[in-house]
């Protein structure tokens, strides 16, 4: 039908965010998009974006057409999946976000085991700096730190997940005795610069009292705005490091890095696979949802005493993607 496509024109006009994006997308010309869009509007007889060659911006009457629309494919979209789900075979488009450090070395692996067990899904991994909103941007998926703020959206916990205090051997072998976290201000801390307003704190908790809790602020002569590089400064000797467990337990376990204050720990920072709540979940996500649970821990090791996995509602905290 006509107005389905429209739609579906529409929507990807909506993400691409301007008529050159879209072209390039869809392998048209621009003025070829540019009329489409024209005949779009005159048939509803209605303005539904401003726009430039550069950028587009929805009208109200634009939003609600978007809105509405994509709902309509979305129901379409899932009554497909379940009647296709009858067949044993997965298929269809699962786009994926997450962060570049954890997505680069965790995430894209096991995306690609999963396509390769089902080739006809069509998988996509864009990583990014921050995690990016999954219905503005298309996403089924995205991987992030923390419980979801949104209620709309469903998080399951792929990996538990707790920063970690260490430093190399060679650095402790010359560094000032350290015995809690406020001894901190007197070492060379290895900073990871991305939040201007709270990169320079580092929190922690007991490990025998959660309740108790120590707020550091640190300082260094050495920073990055790159988990990676922080980690290579402190296997290089240059002071002490709070990493994320998936990112330092190698190095922790083969003598590389040294744990410090081992009674004292940094907050939680648990991955979790959120998507948005709908009737009908398509098979094919909730099959990798489960792939990333089930397998996520034979490429990191679970830390001592964290819980298992489950689904939870979005409302809780997010830590910072790049702090963990």
């Amino acid at each position: 039908m006509a107005q389905l496509d429209d739609l579906v024109f529409f929507r990807q006009l909506a993400l691409a965010g301007s008529l050159t994006a879209t072209a390039r997308e869809l392998g048209l010309s621009l003025s070829a998009v540019s009329k489409r869009l024209k005949q779009l509007e005159a048939r509803l007889g209605v303005e539904l974006a401003s726009r430039t060659t550069r950028r587009l911006t929805l009208t109200a009457e634009g939003e609600r057409y978007l809105t509405r629309g994509s709902a309509i494919l979305e129901e379409l979209s899932e009554l497909e999946e379940a009647l296709g789900e009858q067949q044993a075979a997965l298929s269809g488009p699962l786009k994926v976000n997450a962060t570049f450090g954890f997505g680069r070395r965790h995430v894209a692996p096991l995306l690609s085991v999963f396509c390769t067990l089902n080739p006809g899904v069509e998988g996509v991994l864009e990583l990014t700096n921050y995690p990016l909103s999954l219905g503005e941007q298309g996403f089924d998926v995205g991987i992030r730190v923390g419980e979801p703020p949104d209620s709309r959206l469903v998080a399951r916990r792929i990996l538990a997940n707790r920063r970690v205090l260490c430093a190399a051997p060679g650095y402790m072998a010359r560094m000032a005795a350290l015995t809690t976290p406020a001894e901190l201000a007197a070492h060379p801390c290895l900073i990871l610069r991305e939040n201007d307003s709270d990169y320079a704190v580092w929190r922690f908790q007991h490990r025998d009292d959660p309740l108790r809790e120590q707020a550091v602020k640190i300082a260094g002569p050495l920073a990055s705005n790159d988990g990676e590089v922080i980690v290579q400064m402190a296997l290089d000797g240059h002071g002490v490091a709070l990493r994320s467990w998936w990112d330092v337990h190698e190095h922790l376990a083969s003598g590389k890095l040294v744990e410090l204050l081992p009674q004292w720990r940094g907050i939680s920072a648990d991955f979790h696979a959120v998507y948005q709540q709908r009737r009908h979940v398509p098979a094919r996500l909730r099959a990798f949802v489960a792939f990333l649970e089930e397998r996520m821990p034979e490429r990191v090791p679970p830390m001592p005493g964290a819980g298992q996995p489950g689904v939870r509602r979005g409302g809780g905290a997010v830590a910072h993607p790049h702090n963990a």
